[in-house]
């Protein structure tokens, strides 16, 4: 048997998220306490109580899904879980790389503070959106996204065949949407998010992403972490710095990423954080895989 944990991404948020883990575990009070002093304000009382509407901010959201999710990995861990091979969603790749010991708790923290707040800003600066097309190809998508919009939009997450979320200017994305409906998609959904991520829109995050991830020490992780970018194992440190560099504003390569560990023999697939959209995608991709999600105490204790 070998599995694969993998880290979910945003939109995998819920108000009270981890509130079991800081009550009934050393280690879920202690991380939760820490997060507070490294991010300079109240991240408990966002995640524990909310409201929705901040909890579902860039800022708020991509620290605490990490926290929670890095939590859960770690108490696995302790009740003598082990894995194969790491995997992680946009953001869930820092959870993943947290795991494999790349990089320490608070050091991925950091980290993805600034990429959080950096990507909001830059959501700010300049306006841009997403949305989800059903039904079209990979391909399809891509020789859509080169057509003239008068703007610019990429795809941005191959999550599933069948399902991609496009990524750009708000007139791009919109003229991409009615293409993409005219040509066949049972399905074109504007998403609610603050920015155009995973896309060139992203350019102004990447400077401060980049000089935080120079001075950053990231050691070789001590499993294979499947990257987005590349949909392939990464080890060395020094890769794994450029690698999340380039994630900010290229796609992440789900469906293949699945893929490529379905090839590699992978045949449990467990979803470590909150919710559960790592399970749904597997599912479009092989229906034939099994999947579990370990996002709560309970679970964890029911698991082994």
């Amino acid at each position: 048997m070998k599995s694969v944990w993998m880290f979910p991404g945003q939109a995998s948020q819920k108000v009270g998220m981890g509130l079991d883990l800081y009550e009934n575990t050393t280690l879920g009070k202690t991380y939760f306490d820490q997060a507070n002093d490294i991010l300079g304000y109240d991240i408990k009382s966002i995640v524990f109580g909310g409201p929705d509407e901040i909890l579902k901010q860039t800022q708020y959201t991509q620290p605490a899904i990490y926290i929670v999710s890095v939590i859960l990995g770690k108490l696995f861990l302790e009740a003598g879980e082990k894995t194969a091979i790491v995997a992680g969603h946009s953001l869930g790749e820092y959870s993943a790389l947290a795991i494999a010991n790349a990089f320490s708790f608070e050091t991925g923290l950091s980290l993805v503070q600034i990429r959080a707040e950096s990507m909001f800003k830059a959501g700010q600066e300049i306006e841009g959106t997403m949305a989800a097309i059903v039904g079209l190809n990979d391909d399809q998508i891509k020789d859509l996204c080169e057509l003239d919009h008068s703007g610019i939009v990429v795809p941005a997450n191959y999550n599933s065949p069948g399902q991609v979320v496009i990524s750009g200017e708000p007139s791009a994305v919109k003229s991409m949407m009615t293409m993409a409906k005219e040509k066949g998609a049972r399905m074109a959904v504007p998403l609610k998010v603050s920015g155009a991520f995973h896309s060139p829109l992203m350019s102004s995050a990447r400077e401060s992403l980049a000089e935080i991830l120079d001075s950053t020490e990231i050691s070789d992780a001590l499993y294979p972490v499947y990257a987005n970018v590349s949909a392939s194992p990464v080890t060395d440190g020094s890769q794994i710095r450029d690698l999340l560099l380039k994630q900010l504003e290229n796609p992440v390569l789900w469906s293949k990423t699945i893929q490529a560990l379905i090839d590699e023999g992978c045949d449990t697939f467990i979803e470590v954080g909150p919710g559960k959209v790592l399970q749904g995608l597997l599912k479009r991709i092989d229906r034939k895989r099994q999947s579990q999600g370990i996002g709560t105490l309970e679970e964890i204790n029911n698991y082994v």
